[in-house]
């Protein structure tokens, strides 16, 4: 089985406080590979933050609340969950819930988790989303540490970083921890 893996392609880091001409530029990417998916596992991510935000280590050092739970900004963009509903060529769960990680920090342990629980029935892990430079390089290495064996790809099209520079560092980054950019 492949898996995909969608990671926090939320309002706060496309059109909200977060926000960059780069994620927008990428939705169209994301919204095109969901609805091309056959036969996938899709899993999402979220960033997850509560009220505290600002007092958590995280917060100190970026002072700029987002992907709250609850709020509008904390949601996955719209046309991105709209094709993942609307592809039912894909091995997805009925409820959006049943497939997407929170989480508060960078990486997933608990997708970790889940993927190595099942990594006997996994091929191959396509990974896409925002921030490429934190969010997707914290998955990306996790599954290859953990996964060793199971070929790993980040979809560079459908990524976007902090910055167009950041974005490309960590693309590197993850080539030479042997995870397949294309």
């Amino acid at each position: 089985m492949k898996v995909l893996i969608v990671v926090d392609m939320q309002n706060d880091f496309i059109t909200g406080s977060l926000g960059t001409k780069e994620a927008q530029a990428i939705v169209g990417n994301v919204v095109k590979r969901i609805e091309a998916s056959e036969g996938e596992l899709i899993l999402f991510t979220k960033d997850t933050h509560g009220n505290d935000y600002l007092s958590t280590p995280e917060g100190i050092k970026l002072p700029v609340p987002h992907c709250i739970e609850g709020t509008e900004g904390w949601q996955i963009e719209d046309s991105i969950i709209n094709a993942w509903r609307n592809n039912k060529n894909t091995l997805a769960a009925a409820e959006i819930h049943e497939n997407t990680f929170l989480k508060t920090v960078f990486g997933s342990t608990d997708l970790v988790f889940f993927l190595d629980t099942n990594q006997d029935e996994i091929d191959e892990i396509e990974i896409l989303g925002v921030c490429t430079d934190i969010c997707v390089v914290s998955n990306a290495l996790m599954i290859k540490n953990t996964m060793s064996d199971v070929k790993i790809s980040v979809n560079a099209a459908c990524c976007a970083g902090v910055t167009p520079e950041s974005h490309d560092a960590a693309l590197l980054v993850m080539k030479m921890c042997q995870v397949d950019v294309v």
